[in-house]
């Protein structure tokens, strides 16, 4: 994450849980931060710590609605919803911010000159039919399922970067997310992770969609952040797509057990119906993020578990 020059940098959905780690690294690197969210699922808890930092500034908006500012190096597009329980709940909306809020950006990006940076997803490739998922998969999306609201408008996002590099020389970097977690995460956002800490704290159940053989690979914040952070810093003629994610795959009943070793916890697993057009296999191959920014994630499961658990602990006053 070697830095130089101090730059002013906007983080789009920079309260949400991804966007307020962003927003604490580059922070950290020296820069002025503009952290930009309409609070639909970010959190202002989540930046509470950064908000008298002088570099700092945040601003209540939503990029559905054009946003103008002079004297931008950098974005950081994250803004979106980006668990199936909140993109579901509005889809249009969803639609809408991966649309209209994306050619915004990229307008305000044009205007400064300044090199901008989409938060893809792994959801682009759909139900994968090809494990592990490369860069050049085009992906196997249902455009007429719930899902899609979130999986096309990331595509449809990609391809406007594209575009907007095509036709205005923009500057472009695009790096597809594969399941994340860490603090800051929402209790309420329906991730498999937090959910199975939250039950296993709790002592609740801990409910399976499906039968568990399903497969992810998941990812520690901390790793992400870094590698959002190489991509930016990358060369300008390396715009992606790049996969972002831990290749270490594990089955979601496997992912359940550790979790319950690791909280001690008395829950009881139970197995519920699959949602429609939930993926049975996702993998990244990082190949080329190891060649072109030098990345490959630092943290294993256990240790990021950990770190996640506590976490939760204390949001929760769980002893």
């Amino acid at each position: 994450m070697e830095e130089t020059n101090n730059k002013n940098i906007l983080v789009t959905g920079g309260a949400g849980f991804i966007g307020s780690h962003l927003c604490e690294a580059l922070l950290k690197l020296g820069h002025n931060i503009i952290c930009l969210d309409n609070l639909l699922t970010g959190s202002v808890n989540n930046i509470s710590h950064l908000i008298n930092d002088s570099n700092f500034e945040f601003i209540n908006h939503d990029i559905v609605n054009p946003f103008y500012k002079d004297k931008i190096d950098e974005i950081y597009n994250l803004a979106c919803p980006a668990s199936p329980i909140h993109y579901q709940y509005n889809p249009i909306k969803t639609i809408k911010t991966c649309t209209i809020g994306v050619i915004n950006m990229l307008g305000l990006a044009k205007k400064n000159n300044a090199k901008i940076l989409q938060a893809s997803t792994s959801e682009v490739y759909g139900d994968p039919q090809i494990h592990p998922q490369k860069e050049d998969y085009n992906g196997n999306v249902n455009m007429l399922g719930f899902r899609s609201c979130y999986d096309e408008g990331k595509r449809c996002a990609e391809t406007l970067f594209m575009d907007y590099k095509r036709e205005h020389d923009l500057k472009i970097k695009i790096v597809r997310i594969f399941n994340t977690y860490g603090s800051n995460m929402t209790k309420n956002d329906g991730r498999v992770v937090s959910n199975f800490i939250l039950q296993a704290l709790n002592n609740q159940d801990i409910t399976i969609n499906g039968d568990g053989s399903q497969t992810r690979s998941f990812q520690y914040i901390d790793d992400l952040i870094e590698g959002m952070i190489k991509m930016m810093n990358s060369q300008n003629n390396f715009v992606g797509p790049v996969n972002l994610g831990n290749p270490n795959e594990i089955s979601i009943k496997k992912l359940a057990l550790k979790i319950l070793k690791l909280t001690n916890s008395k829950s009881k697993v139970v197995f519920k119906d699959l949602p429609d057009d939930d993926p049975k296999r996702r993998k990244p191959s990082i190949s080329l993020a190891i060649k072109n920014l030098n990345w490959k994630p630092k943290y294993d499961l256990d240790k990021g578990l950990l770190n996640t658990i506590k976490y939760f602990e204390e949001v929760n006053n769980i002893n």
